[in-house]
């Protein structure tokens, strides 16, 4: 496969880990990432072990907020990962940093390449655009109502991208990811959190009353995902990547006692403002446009999780 591609947020949980399938397809990967203290960075270092050890892979470490992005080398196609997350620190004063990461560095980016010949511009959205959604499950024409300042933000980013397309030809996809899991999650997300809890001794903050439901999409999934949109999709296509895997908090620790072997402690806490009750993708046109279904149902995905959160943790004796 004789394609560079880009791949912003490169360190992250979904970037190194689709930069190590794009590298394992034979393309030539250049990461970006700045590695912000969002989390351990030890942990970001970590996931890029294996993709700074092959030859056709270049890190950047630049922020696309700031940085002169004529740094950016001219590629094929340009996976947009980046992006401040977090749905609970989004409020109050820690806004500004996710208008810089998730909506002024996307508009850099796309000014970047917005004359360049690209393959696609794909751009990794979040079902946190439609906040408490109307309907269930939920499709792409539904009216995004974000519940959370992150949620604002995501789709600000995803205009940007889609106007972009419209405005000047940019091929470009979104990708509407419901809650990705499985090895490398990111320490803030709950079922690492759990995990790492569990493992510990320690007890679980469970938001709520526990049965609060999500869509949740194993990392597997939503790197097909990418390479089929960058692949296949419609102009200004946007996706739902989901569908399938539809379990509440109390179900999902269940699983987790089951893999991990280990009988959690919950602790009840208020459920915090900007959390929705439920997420639920119609995938229709992910099975229709892209060809794909999610594979990995959620008790495989959390056991895979499971065993790599034991490789951090270790394995409760």
């Amino acid at each position: 496969m004789s394609v560079h591609a880009l791949v912003t947020g490169a360190a992250g949980f979904i970037g190194s880990t689709l930069s190590e399938r794009l590298l394992a397809d034979g393309a030539t990967v250049t990461g970006v990432d700045c590695f912000t203290d969002y989390y351990d960075v030890r942990l970001k270092r970590k996931n890029l072990e294996a993709a700074v050890k092959h030859p056709k892979f270049t890190l950047l470490e630049l922020d696309l907020g700031a940085a002169d992005l004529a740094a950016l080398p001219k590629v094929d196609v340009v996976f947009h990962q980046a992006a401040q997350a977090g749905v609970r620190a989004s409020w109050g004063k820690d806004f500004a940093s996710y208008a810089h990461h998730n909506v002024l560095a996307t508009q850099r980016l796309l000014e970047r390449y917005r004359d360049e010949t690209l393959q696609r511009f794909v751009y990794a959205s979040s079902s946190s655009v439609y906040g408490d959604a109307e309907r269930y499950p939920t499709d792409e024409q539904l009216l995004p109502r974000p519940f959370s300042p992150y949620g604002v933000t995501k789709l600000a980013a995803e205009h940007l991208v889609l106007l972009y397309g419209r405005n000047f030809g940019l091929p470009v996809s979104a990708l509407r990811y419901f809650t990705v899991y499985g090895p490398r999650q990111r320490p803030d997300m709950a079922f690492h959190k759990f995990c790492k809890a569990m493992l510990h001794g320690e007890e679980i903050g469970v938001y709520g009353d526990g049965k609060q439901s999500r869509d949740f999409t194993f990392i597997t999934d939503a790197i097909e995902a990418n390479v089929r949109a960058w692949q296949r999709s419609a102009p200004q296509g946007v996706y739902n990547i989901g569908g399938g895997s539809q379990v509440d908090v109390l179900e999902a620790i269940a699983i987790l006692e089951e893999a991990l072997g280990v009988k959690a402690k919950l602790r009840f806490e208020p459920r915090p403002p900007g959390d929705p009750l439920r997420t639920r993708a119609d995938a229709t046109r992910l099975r229709t446009d892209l060809d794909y279904e999610t594979k990995v149902p959620i008790r495989e995905g959390l056991h895979a999780e499971a065993e790599w959160a034991k490789t951090l943790y270790g394995a409760k004796a």
